[in-house]
């Protein structure tokens, strides 16, 4: 260990947010992005894909002859809470007609509609120095469906997967996602 080790360890859960924004004198909206409680953790996956093109007589894996042929990323979150807009985005779903006053009906549609995307969906740890780390992926849609298991004695987790999509109008090279790495001048307060 050295005296940076602290500086470079992500500790706990993290929290989860929605539609993250960031304006000069204020800070990032984590207090209003907030998108629910979780339980167990989150799991984060940015993934290039490879392929390695093969030449006769190679029968190794030869440098130079690897092509980056894509990326994939994802958030795998288990939220404890299970509001009304997690549920309708894990539907693919839009509001319908009650006949009970007391409740919104959410039901499943055909189609997916720029609606269903959140605009980013941010994971903001922090390091052992209280030091935040950011990942913010653009264009997320929950992939997994909803999918509920209730226990006796259990909170009901639902683990939801929220995966980034390039714009339409983007070069469709790379994935909208930025890492927000805090640099060693970062006051460990900062950000809220």
């Amino acid at each position: 260990m050295t005296a940076e080790t602290p500086k470079n360890i992500l500790f706990g859960a993290g929290t989860i947010h929605k539609n993250v924004t960031y304006t000069t004198g204020t800070g990032w909206n984590f207090e209003d992005s907030i998108i629910g409680a979780t339980q167990g953790g989150s799991k984060l996956s940015i993934v290039p894909s490879f392929v390695d093109v093969e030449a006769d007589g190679a029968v190794v894996l030869v440098k130079g002859l690897k092509v980056k042929t894509g990326e994939e990323a994802l958030m795998e979150i288990n939220f404890l809470e299970i509001n009304r807009d997690i549920m309708k985005h894990a539907l693919i779903g839009e509001e319908g007609t009650s006949e009970d006053p007391n409740f919104t009906v959410l039901q499943t549609k055909p189609d997916v509609t720029d609606g269903d995307y959140y605009d980013n969906v941010a994971f903001v740890g922090q390091t052992l120095d209280k030091r935040q780390i950011i990942v913010i992926m653009e264009n997320v849609l929950c992939t997994s469906g909803f999918e509920s298991e209730g226990k006796n004695k259990e909170a009901g987790v639902g683990k939801y997967t929220f995966t980034s999509h390039a714009d339409i109008t983007s070069d469709l090279q790379t994935l909208p996602v930025k890492v927000y790495y805090p640099k060693d001048t970062q006051a460990q307060t900062q950000g809220n």
